[in-house]
């Protein structure tokens, strides 16, 4: 059960809520895993008492598209995805993605995680769409496994492939799957794991990888059993495709989408460099999201994303670290830092910058709501406890402290956080995950890796 816990004497508490309050030497009272009451000098009898003297206080960052089984190919000079074309690349890896059994599902999931929750991010988003002959159909089940194990919210993107390359598909045909097959999973798992309910751990998402590689009744039936079961979808879009797309359909992927219905609030789209102006207004429209991973765009060399365009245009926007194999990271402060750094550039040339304070609610309220949790992303009384700390009684950051709610991406504080809470419970703090050990999580991690990927 979780304690009640009062975090006192904040020296700043950054709401990220509507009206943008900070609360300055002030207190959280938590109970039973939601915000109760932010103030001074609360009082409250049978709580643990958390000392947060020198300590700025963050909503938990959400993390909205990654892929965690890509997390094993990290730091390989083999698959330099900047030095290769995109084709060759493809080629090169998916070698490696076929042969990823349930167990490198488990320890790249933990991996990614952990990395995901010592750098402030609470609720995390996967698009899992590596399912071989050695998984089986129990990606997903391994992930919910680590995600209890480290105490994360998890909500699991089950993703598929369908087309076989000689239709034009980029995939390997050992790791393709029918329509019917992946309907029949997603329907189990959302039995299994699909919690709706306010402070909800896990939940499920239907999200086929993207429309090049799938038959057209994959996403048509993706739209009709996410609406009947009332999940969210996602998918990539606009990061490449649309000479493929109009070439294959006479169209450009978000016209695609929408003449099938694969838009609107329960939808968002990963990355969406390829979007303009008016497509953006269209999804502005229907509510559609937009996850922005800005670390793959700079390693594959592709168009910034006019944030604030998309922002005046009414784009719900939110922030993603992207798989490994276009990062070598899960570390979304880093994410944060270097997409108001490419901001910052990229209004030297367009219509001025959105400020690093806004970039922190893109991956806070934006992630939120991309997500469909209204009982996540700010700190304010009735929400979930989810919560980060940044400890700022450092010399480092002397000179900086005047601004609580805009240092994180200027001054590019990417290190651990001190302190993760999820739900009101600590599970990263001062340099260790709570109730794990960490070496031989890493240990075996790294053997599973040795012995299946090289």
């Amino acid at each position: 059960m979780t304690k009640n816990v009062l975090i006192r004497n904040a020296a700043a508490i950054v709401t990220c809520d509507e009206s943008d309050n900070v609360y300055y030497d002030s207190d959280i009272l938590i109970e039973n895993g939601f915000i109760k009451e932010i103030g001074k000098g609360i009082n409250a009898k049978d709580v643990e008492i958390l000392n947060a003297e020198h300590k700025f206080v963050y909503p938990g960052l959400v993390n909205t598209h990654h892929h965690f089984f890509q997390t094993f190919v990290r730091n390989l000079t083999s698959i330099d995805y900047p030095n290769m074309l995109v084709v060759e690349w493809l080629d090169k890896i998916y070698k490696i993605f076929q042969v990823i059994d349930s167990d490198v599902i488990y320890y790249s999931s933990i991996t990614a995680m952990a990395d995901l929750l010592k750098h402030g991010c609470t609720c995390a988003f996967d698009h899992q769409y590596c399912f071989t002959k050695a998984t089986g159909k129990s990606p997903v089940d391994r992930q919910m496994e680590a995600a209890s194990l480290l105490g994360i919210r998890y909500h699991a993107g089950r993703g598929t492939n369908t087309l076989p390359r000689t239709k034009g598909s980029t995939i390997p045909d050992n790791m393709l799957e029918t329509t019917d097959e992946f309907l029949q999973d997603c329907d189990r798992l959302i039995s299994l794991y699909h919690d709706p309910k306010p402070g909800s751990m896990h939940q499920i998402v239907m999200a086929p990888c993207q429309p090049i590689n799938s038959y057209p009744e994959t996403f048509i039936g993706t739209v009709k059993m996410a609406r009947d079961r009332a999940v969210r979808m996602h998918t990539h879009l606009g990061e490449g495709e649309n000479v493929i797309m109009q070439e294959r359909w006479g169209k450009r992927t978000l016209e695609w989408c929408e003449e099938i219905d694969f838009c609107g609030e329960d939808v968002w789209y990963a990355h969406c460099w390829e979007e303009t102006p008016e497509e953006y207004k269209r999804m502005a429209e229907v509510g559609s999201g937009v996850a922005h991973c800005p670390t793959p765009a700079i390693l594959g060399g592709f168009p910034i994303l006019d944030l604030k365009s998309m922002k005046e245009a009414g784009v719900l926007l939110s922030l993603g670290c992207d798989g490994s194999a276009t990062n070598d990271s899960s570390n979304l402060l880093d994410s944060l830092r270097i997409g108001y750094l490419m901001q910052t550039w990229h209004s030297k040339a367009r219509n001025g910058c959105i400020s690093a304070y806004d970039l922190l609610k893109i991956a806070t309220v934006g992630g939120a709501k991309t997500l469909g949790r209204s009982d996540l992303g700010s700190l304010e009384p009735g929400k979930c406890a989810d919560l980060f700390m940044i400890n700022t009684d450092v010399p480092e950051l002397a000179g900086a402290l005047h601004d609580p709610k805009n240092i994180i991406p200027r001054v590019g504080l990417t290190g651990p956080v001190w302190l993760t809470m999820v739900g009101g419970k600590v599970v990263y703090q001062d340099h260790h995950l709570e109730g794990v050990n960490e070496s031989e999580l890493s240990r075996k991690g790294e053997e599973v890796c040795n012995r299946v990927l090289r």
